[in-house]
């Protein structure tokens, strides 16, 4: 079986290779990234590639499988910008892998395309998915689902698979997530148990996470296994802010949702976080997901808890880690840090 996976390079991307390099059944794996990696893997070839300019049908043709991971989070500040390379290089892919008679897709979508749900109770993946529309990476993953939802209609032959994961965490990815997220002014002391002074406690925050490992085998079965439509992906347990309070130990603060959403913006307007705010007010409406669907029809069943997922993002915040690839470099120190201030907080794509 030869994979083509887009967006190899990144948090879940680096795993899914590594987990379908591990497959026996799985003979050639086409890596496509906009930066090449210094990172090899066994019977992995490399493609330099932007899903939105690129001749994608080229690269995929001969492929028995495309893995569809590539994101833009950045800039957060030029939503156009995000739009062509996350729906528009989207739909690029999927009339790709149509044109070059690919028999199977599998799509990154997220929890985040689900609109807003309870807390209390999980959904399965009947859940409506129109996002929410005061985040750009809630439109956008909706969108997709309904461009997938047309491609489905008229390309009734190629199995599409939709994974819906929650919050994918992993120590690699740790400095990575930390650019993305939280910026330049986020000691990297700082993290660690005991140091933080307080977890904020806000209404609905209830977060479902899993390790990057865990998704990458989730991915792997769907390449290899003849299942179609979506699964939602995560780990147990469903974590609250005394849970993340209790692996930092420290203790937890109650902010009204109101007070949180207005720092988060007030930071992202002063160019002191990359996280537009939107993506918190996300994070507190989307439903808690069930899992029966994954376990049952893909055997899937994540080897990590949520809590040692969010224990490797501690430590890798602490310790800058990070791998060979462009998005998940490691921490640079104070030189890189003022890179990312001189190119924009939250404007570099």
């Amino acid at each position: 079986m030869r994979v083509v996976v887009v967006g190899a390079t990144g948090n879940v991307g680096t795993s899914v290779v590594r987990a379908l390099a591990a497959d026996g059944g799985v003979t050639s794996i086409v890596g496509v990234a906009r930066r090449l990696p210094g990172w090899r893997v066994d019977r992995t070839d490399w493609r330099q590639a932007d899903v939105a300019t690129a001749d994608l049908t080229r690269i995929f043709d001969g492929a028995d499988a495309v893995v569809h991971l590539a994101w833009l989070f950045q800039p957060t500040r030029d939503p156009a910008t995000t739009w062509r390379a996350n729906v528009l290089g989207s739909m690029r892919v999927f009339r790709a892998a149509a044109e070059a008679g690919v028999p199977a897709l599998v799509h990154a979508s997220s929890v985040g395309a689900y609109s807003p749900g309870p807390k209390d109770r999980p959904v399965d993946e009947s859940w409506p998915t129109h996002g929410w529309p005061g985040a750009a990476y809630g439109r956008e993953k909706a969108y997709v689902e309904r461009v997938l939802d047309v491609f489905e209609h008229d390309h009734p032959n190629i199995r599409v698979v939709r994974m819906r994961p929650g919050f994918i965490f992993q120590r690699a990815a740790a400095t990575e997530q930390r650019r993305l997220f939280a910026g330049p002014f986020l000691p990297r002391r700082l993290v660690k148990a005991g140091r933080i002074p307080f977890v904020p406690d806000i209404p609905g925050l209830r977060l479902q996470a899993l390790h990057a490992e865990d998704a990458a085998q989730a991915y792997r079965l769907a390449v290899v296994k003849p299942v179609r439509g979506a699964f939602n992906l995560a780990a147990e347990p469903v974590l609250d802010a005394h849970d993340l309070a209790r692996l930092l130990g420290t203790r937890t603060v109650r902010i009204p949702r109101g007070l949180a959403t207005a720092a988060v913006a007030a930071g992202w307007h002063l160019r002191l976080i990359p996280a537009a705010p939107g993506l918190l007010e996300l994070a507190l409406r989307v439903p808690v997901m069930k899992m029966e669907r994954a376990r049952e029809v893909l055997g899937w069943r994540p080897r990590h808890s949520s809590e040692e997922a969010m224990r490797e993002l501690f430590e890798g915040l602490h310790d800058g880690a990070g791998m060979e690839t462009a998005p998940l470099a490691p921490d640079a120190g104070p030189v890189a840090r003022v890179r990312e201030l001189a190119t924009g907080v939250g404007g570099r794509p």
